[in-house]
């Protein structure tokens, strides 16, 4: 089994029973290498990639990449991986994406980021929209 720091989980110390903890978000090597990739490319190896929720899909909501050139906003989660890759949620996007595994797919049906949400409720089937 991979530790938190091998998978670019969000880490968080020890709490009090009394203290709920932080949400998580693992990202895979895999889908890290693919957003640095892309950060090369586009020649912003520095930036961070937003990752969240907005409305819209066939089914309610929809997943959102975005680049950031900006530093992460106050309330921001911050998700650094083991390649230096930043992904920036924001906190309500966070609270359907909690425990989430963001992974990429390569196979005979093409290639793409797969999304393992324990929140979603139901899906379109496409994998990108969704209902909570």
């Amino acid at each position: 089994m991979m530790s938190a720091a091998q998978t670019g989980a969000a880490t968080t110390p020890d709490l009090p029973a009394s203290e709920t903890p932080r949400p998580t978000l693992h990202v895979s090597a895999r889908a890290a290498k693919v957003m640095h990739d892309q950060l090369v490319k586009r020649g912003t190896p520095d930036a961070a990639i937003r990752f969240g929720i907005r409305g819209g899909g066939c089914t309610g909501y929809t997943y959102v990449f975005e680049f950031s050139d900006k530093p992460p906003r106050t309330n921001d989660h911050v998700i650094t991986c083991d390649n230096g890759v930043r992904v920036f949620v924001d906190p309500k996007s966070m609270i359907y994406l909690d425990g989430t595994k963001l992974d990429f797919e390569t196979g005979m049906r093409g290639h793409g980021f797969k999304f393992d949400n324990p929140n979603v409720k139901s899906d379109c089937g496409c994998g990108e929209s969704v209902s909570f």
